[in-house]
């Protein structure tokens, strides 16, 4: 188990590869999915960084707006359960 400052690091590396990952197929920028999502562009870059611990209503924000479910943001790419 992590501990400290790196505790949850490989979660929000996961999840900014794939917030950064969805938001470019969808040809978004981050100022784009920060306006859908009612969040500042910064906040979008930081996110993306891995700089931040999001909130879980964030996350479901974020899915919501890059049309994913939340485990599919919190999923390494290829290791989803159950998708064909």
């Amino acid at each position: 188990m992590s501990t400290g400052k790196q505790a949850g690091l490989d979660e929000r590396r996961i999840l900014a590869g794939n917030v950064r990952r969805l938001r470019q197929e969808r040809a978004l920028s981050q100022e784009a999915l920060a306006e859908v999502c009612g969040l500042h562009r910064t906040y979008i870059g930081s996110v993306e960084r891995a700089e931040r611990n999001v909130s879980l209503s964030t996350i479901a924000t974020l899915a919501k707006a890059l049309n994913v479910s939340v485990p599919e943001l919190l999923t390494q790419k290829g290791t989803v359960r159950g998708k064909r």
